[in-house]
């Protein structure tokens, strides 16, 4: 069955209208070009992101695959009536709609789902005949900010745990059908897996979860016990076991009775995974229970934590860890490296910054055949658009690090040594000698709408490119808290037809 609002008409009504200007004024086919960018990194409050990762390209993409404009979209918009009681939108444009707008005619670059990115950068550019840019605003924002955003969350996260094991649990409490899309962006980010069964499945990996308080529950008040529910458990998944010990006294008797199943798993030949810590002090109780599992031959087993975690939360745990193992003279990090965290709302709704601020602007417009830069003033100096046709490039230091990024028009190829203009403040500049600078990347990259990877191995690429880029990002930008700030900068001949638009704008 065909969704009207997933569709083509996943769209703002003013994308409509300004079409329509466009068709009335002979515009519609003529070239242009837009960059979706974002202003500023998610800032949680207490702490800000220093980086972000971009995604939702392939999602965007699939949308676009199925966009198309045919009686079923365009009989809603014919029977849209103005004030005044006329039709808002002419039959003339309507049949145009439904015979020429073929958004393969749309020319994508965009830097790679799962690098490193920074404000004020393209993420994505698309250039095609004027209607069909402006048509695809909508759902090019909605897909993409929201994935950077969920897969930002994700990549501190796993950088608070030390790289180690994160598992998306958030659906119950996500936005709706966002959930599939914070499945996807979780993975990009440095989740491992998501609890979201048919996604994972969509997407090639397994879903992963224990039971809940419930499954306990239920079995207390029918007279069997914790033990009885834990038993249960592993007669049906002897070789899967891992037990949710915190729904009567974790230690006193979650933990105790889950050995008890554990050690009868072993007698039997399987291996039980672990236990999972749901409330209490986390960083304590992960203590003890490992102390207890250890001593009762089961160190190599992992332990989950779950509830409310995020990654300032996941950092102070491992902090508290290690220093109470410290104190009781075990191995902390041998505690840590069993860890699983399990986060569910606070990654899933980007808890703290719930959206970014991404954009989608014209940059270029095609005139007797050349682009005509464009652009947007604005009493704040960070919002005045960078106009014309451009491209990105990552500075890399001697150190072999990422130093800055550089906005340069499209036809320029820069090499060192480097003039760096501050993108908002005039005359502000810095020099880099040939000496400082190892390499320059390109960042954009064609994007081929036919014959894709899998979305399994598209993730998986995804993955390898993020982890690629923290290795080369300065670890003052990767901290949590009051990250250094990374510096995009522009080009001299950049620099120079920005401030002479605003000059002749202003006018």
């Amino acid at each position: 069955m065909r969704d009207l609002a997933s569709d083509v008409l996943l769209t703002d009504q003013y994308q409509l209208t300004m079409a329509q200007v466009y068709f009335r004024a002979g515009l519609h086919e003529r070239p242009a070009r837009f960059e979706h960018f974002f202003r500023s990194y998610p800032d949680y409050g207490a702490h800000q992101a220093g980086y972000a990762v971009t995604a939702g390209l392939r999602t965007f993409l699939d949308w676009l695959k199925g966009a198309h404009f045919d009686p079923f979209e365009i009989d809603p918009i014919a029977g849209h009536p103005t004030t005044t009681g006329d039709k808002m939108f002419s039959p003339d444009f309507l049949d145009w709609l439904g015979e020429h707008a073929d958004f393969s005619a749309l020319r994508l670059t965009a830097i790679p789902e799962g690098r490193v990115v920074h404000p004020g950068v393209p993420l994505t550019v698309v250039e095609g005949p004027l209607i069909l840019c402006q048509l695809v605003e909508t759902a090019l924002l909605n897909h993409l900010n929201f994935e950077t955003l969920i897969a930002t969350k994700a990549s501190r996260l796993w950088e608070a745990a030390r790289g180690g094991n994160v598992l998306e649990f958030g659906a119950r409490r996500a936005q709706g059908s966002g959930a599939h899309s914070v499945v996807r962006a979780a993975l990009i980010g440095g989740a491992s897996g998501s609890s979201l069964v048919g996604r994972s499945y969509e997407l090639g990996f397994l879903p992963r979860g224990t039971h809940a308080h419930s499954m306990v529950q239920a079995f207390m008040a029918l007279g069997m016990g914790e033990l009885g529910a834990f038993s249960a458990y592993a007669d049906v998944y002897p070789d899967d076991c891992l037990l949710l010990v915190d729904t009567i006294d974790t230690l006193e008797s979650g933990v105790p009775n889950a050995i008890a199943v554990f050690e009868k798993l072993a007698a039997g030949g399987h291996k039980p995974l672990g236990i999972r810590l749901d409330s209490g002090d986390l960083a304590y109780l992960a203590v003890r229970s490992a102390a207890m599992l250890d001593a009762a031959g089961f160190g190599d087993t992992v332990i989950v934590l779950s509830s409310e975690l995020d990654e300032i939360t996941i950092r102070q745990i491992i902090e508290q860890i290690l220093d109470e193992s410290h104190r009781l003279g075990t191995d902390g990090d041998a505690i840590v490296r069993r860890l699983v965290y399990g986060v569910g709302s606070r990654l899933a709704t980007s808890q703290g910054d719930p959206y970014l601020d991404g954009v989608y602007k014209l940059a270029a417009i095609e005139d007797r055949g050349e682009w005509v830069p464009a652009i947007k003033l604005s009493d704040t100096p960070a919002k005045v658009l960078t106009p014309g046709a451009k491209r990105a490039w990552r500075i890399y230091d001697e150190r072999g690090l990422a130093t800055a990024d550089l906005l340069a028009l499209a036809d320029e190829n820069p090499s060192p040594p480097l003039e760096l203009h501050h993108p908002s403040q005039a005359g502000t500049k810095r020099r880099l000698g040939a000496e400082r600078v190892s390499e320059l990347e390109e960042l954009g990259e064609p994007v081929q709408l036919e014959g894709r990877p899998t979305p399994h191995e598209e993730i998986l690429a995804a993955q390898a490119r993020r982890l690629a880029d923290l290795e080369r990002l300065d670890p003052g930008v990767r901290r949590l808290v009051n990250p250094h700030v990374y510096h995009v900068s522009l080009s001299p001949r950049l620099a120079r037809l920005k401030q002479e638009l605003i000059g002749s704008w202003s006018d």
